[in-house]
């Protein structure tokens, strides 16, 4: 048994969460931030407006386990790559929850936890399939990883400038779902007959629970202390000259 707060706070979408066993019992998420300015430093008045509203939705979510004499047994929270402003926000009032009432600490990469929503609806239908989340960077420039219908890694981590031939040794072989806020600008470009587009597909906090289970409960948890998530703009550092 295990009752998590989810904090999701890597893009313009800010979210709140709280699973008890499998199952979200509490649920509050922002929109508002979407079209910001916002990617991948502090400039846009819309993020922070957005990481304003995580402070009251976790505040909601406490008084929600308070009232029902729910005991939290850890904290998770996105752990990029995303917002330097947002993932800032969300791990900071994530460690301090953990300080405060000694709760194990768990990340979720948000490239992974964007393919939850995709396959609970069932939406890639062919087994042989690839999933690429995309967050949005600058220009034709995205932050993109690829995974299977099981969710193990095929690709790390990049940063792709998208062309047609970005993808195409993994579309010369089997289908690719690409989505994520980075996903519709590219499709002109990658335009290929095996690549396939999933739309409105944001990280939020009421999916982060199969992967936070599972981290928990395979006690894989991040030191409080020293945890630190993965900033675009700290991403966008260490790549190739010729990506900047």
């Amino acid at each position: 048994m295990s009752t998590i707060l989810h904090i999701e706070t890597s893009t313009d979408v800010c979210s709140v969460a709280v699973s008890q066993d499998g199952k979200c019992i509490f649920e509050r998420e922002d929109r508002s931030g979407l079209g910001g300015k916002d990617s991948g430093d502090a400039k846009g008045t819309e993020r922070r407006g957005s990481a304003v509203m995580a402070g009251v939705f976790i505040d909601e979510a406490l008084s929600f386990t308070d009232a029902h004499l729910i005991d939290l047994d850890a904290v998770a929270v996105s752990s990029g790559p995303g917002s330097y402003t947002g993932l800032r926000v969300g791990t900071s009032v994530a460690k301090g929850i953990c300080y405060g009432q000694d709760l194990k600490l768990i990340s979720v990469p948000t490239l992974e936890l964007l393919c939850v929503p995709v396959l609970l609806a069932e939406k890639v239908k062919e087994e042989n399939a690839l999933l690429c989340p995309m967050i949005d960077a600058r220009r034709m420039e995205v932050y993109a990883q690829l995974f299977d219908r099981a969710l193990h890694e095929v690709r790390g981590i990049q940063a792709d400038i998208v062309d047609g031939d970005t993808y195409r040794q993994y579309l010369d072989e089997r289908p690719v779902y690409f989505f994520g806020n980075g996903a519709a600008k590219c499709m002109e470009a990658i335009n290929h007959p095996n690549a396939r587009l999933i739309e409105n597909v944001v990280p939020l906090a009421k999916w982060m629970f199969p992967l936070a289970e599972r981290r928990y409960f395979q006690e894989q948890f991040e030191d409080v202390a020293y945890f630190v998530p993965f900033y675009l703009k700290d991403f966008v550092a260490k790549q190739p000259k010729k990506l900047l």
